[in-house]
């Protein structure tokens, strides 16, 4: 599925605007939340600084892992339930009050 966070074809990295080589990133990353991210378009386009730093890349920096699992749940729930969110990846990311979409 394509992504429901950004348009694509990306051309720019979806964190820091760099134009240039990207990669496709699942925001719930593991398995099988790398499987759901898939399905359900949860994922984004990062240069590979963002993506593959070893001090801030986003599989380095637990800060920016965070971020987009925020903006992952946020984005899931303009079309599903929080509750079909913590039955398919297991967890929450929003604290209870943020702001994500239906209820």
């Amino acid at each position: 599925m394509k992504s429901i966070i950004e348009t694509l074809p990306a051309s720019r990295c979806y964190l820091c605007g760099a134009y240039g080589a990207l990669e496709k990133h699942h925001i719930f990353g593991g398995n099988p939340n790398r499987k759901w991210s898939e399905k359900y378009g949860l994922t984004v386009h990062l240069c590979p600084y963002c993506h593959r730093d070893n001090k801030h890349g986003v599989h380095s920096d637990p800060t920016v892992a965070d971020h987009l699992h925020k903006i992952g749940q946020r984005a899931f729930e303009k079309n599903y339930s929080r509750e079909e969110f913590y039955h398919v990846f297991g967890r929450y990311y929003l604290e209870e009050g943020e702001e994500g979409g239906r209820s």
